[in-house]
């Protein structure tokens, strides 16, 4: 019989925000006991890192260049040929997505049988110019209806006035528990176990707004950590705090560089709703175990990126650096079929794209050819088949900070593309990116092969970043390829 397959995603997770990961402070003791039954990757990776890019990866196993998704742009529909779910459907699965899934339009359900939906605040639904009321937004968000059914109609996801993209300002959250979006999915998801068809293996995907903003634990997690004295942010040697300030300001509320204290709180806020997941996640785990099909089940945790939390004096994501782009990912074999050495690590450097691929080789279902990554599950074990790429290309089109990577998981090199700024980083020495060895000639060849690797990978880009075998400064850059635009224009 097929395994059933959990996908468990959250939103703006950093790798390093889990207890089995060495943080010194965040308590996950679930996701712990995952990665001890499982695999743990300390080099996954998010190549684009925000949301709309990163779930495009997840859900046709392409890389950027592929899906065409190579910064963050709302309103650009979903029309590929191949994505999990259909796939998965085709082999016999009955598929569900419960809470964020980010695509347009909002309520396409991407091949899946079901979709309940929580996106989270959406500035397209919302905006009043192009939506007068909020009818719209009604009709698209499941959560909110759900909400308002329970709690009362005047409920409204802004009740507490908190920017859903500043990073910086915690509140508890201000109704019981379990009326939090993150209860909510998954309460939704249990409910799916129950009305399920029982003939066929399940994939479910758990896709939880939080940790992205905004900050909002219920109350007795933000206690765990709103008294407890945090680790500093690391801020590198190289950093202009006039230049990180201009990349991290609200969006609404124009706040820079915060206070201490304002920081001290996000972070505690940050974390609080991270253990709050963790218990989440446990209470589903308990559930799968109560409907007798945790031992048949593949189940992955990730995230769609990170978050920057002060370091460098950035916050959110989209940038190249390790709070941003680098994501926790367990993988657990429940079934104990694929040969997994459980508790084991992996060094070898994965991203999204790698999600699809890795899910239909569980299954035992075809993998389509258009799909970029691999499946994982030779890293697991002892396969002889372990051959993996050398390195991953990451990017994002973001205004003035617009840059690409190449990290081999030992070594990182970034480079601006509009204004030619290269950085190099030896990850194994300096995980937390804190001296910039550009300029050490001890390091000539690394920089040189950084630059070699990106430049390859570019070489035939349509925004023109390279030219004469040389990268190109000041290319205008573009966050959808022309290919995905006539793709799409023409399912329209």
């Amino acid at each position: 019989m097929k395994p059933n397959i959990l996908l468990i995603t959250v939103d703006q997770m950093r790798a390093d925000c889990l207890s089995s990961a060495g943080h010194p402070v965040v308590r996950t003791p679930n996701l712990d006991g995952l990665a001890e039954s499982g695999v743990m990757f300390r080099n996954a990776y998010s190549a684009t890192p925000s949301c709309v890019p990163a779930r495009a990866a997840i859900m046709t196993g392409m890389s950027q260049q592929s899906h065409g998704r190579v910064g963050y742009e709302d309103r650009v529909p979903w029309q590929y040929e191949h994505m999990l779910a259909g796939e998965l459907a085709n082999a016999g699965y009955h598929t569900q997505c419960v809470g964020k899934m980010h695509v347009y339009p909002t309520r396409n359900l991407c091949r899946f049988h079901n979709v309940v939906l929580h996106d989270g605040y959406m500035h397209y639904n919302r905006d009043r110019k192009v939506q007068p009321t909020a009818g719209h937004f009604d009709e698209c968000d499941d959560y909110l209806h759900w909400l308002r059914d329970q709690a009362g109609s005047h409920h409204d996801i802004m009740d507490m006035a908190l920017d859903c993209n500043a990073s910086t300002v915690t509140l508890p959250w201000h109704l019981p528990e379990w009326l939090h979006p993150t209860n909510w999915a998954v309460s939704q998801s249990i409910d799916f176990l129950r009305r399920r068809d029982p003939s066929k293996p399940f994939f479910l995907w758990t896709s939880f707004v939080r940790p992205h903003p905004p900050f909002d634990p219920p109350q007795a997690y933000l206690d765990m950590y709103i008294h407890q004295t945090l680790p500093d942010p690391p801020v590198g040697d190289w950093v202009s705090e006039l230049a990180a300030e201009a990349g991290s300001a609200s969006p609404v509320t124009g706040l820079k560089k915060l206070r201490a204290d304002e920081l001290q709180r996000a972070r505690a806020g940050y974390y609080a709703l991270i253990t709050h997941l963790d218990y989440q996640i446990g209470r589903l785990i308990n559930a799968l175990n109560e409907y007798g099909e945790l031992n048949n089940t593949v189940i992955v945790f990730t995230s769609d990126h990170g978050e920057m939390m002060g370091d460098h004096h950035y916050y959110r994501k989209a940038l190249a650096y390790e709070g941003s782009a680098k994501v926790p990912f367990i993988i657990s074999d429940r079934t104990g079929k694929l040969g997994f050495k459980a508790g084991s690590v992996v060094s070898e450097v994965i991203e999204m794209r790698d999600i699809m691929p890795t899910l239909l080789g569980a299954a035992g279902t075809a993998i389509p050819d258009c799909v970029d990554g691999q499946s994982v599950v030779p890293l697991c074990n002892d396969s002889e088949e372990r051959s993996w790429r050398t390195y991953l290309h990451g990017e994002h089109a973001y205004g003035a900070l617009s840059h690409h990577y190449i990290t081999d998981g030992h070594w990182k090199y970034i480079w601006y593309s509009q204004t030619g700024t290269e950085q190099l980083f030896h990850l194994d020495e300096d995980p937390q990116e804190l001296r910039n060895l550009v300029a050490d000639a001890a390091h000539e060849a690394q920089l040189a092969l950084g630059r070699s690797r990106l430049i390859h990978e570019l070489r035939d880009r349509e925004e023109g970043y390279v030219a004469n075998g040389a990268l190109m400064v000041g290319r205008t850059p573009k966050s959808c390829l022309t290919h995905l635009r006539e793709q799409q224009a023409v399912h329209a």
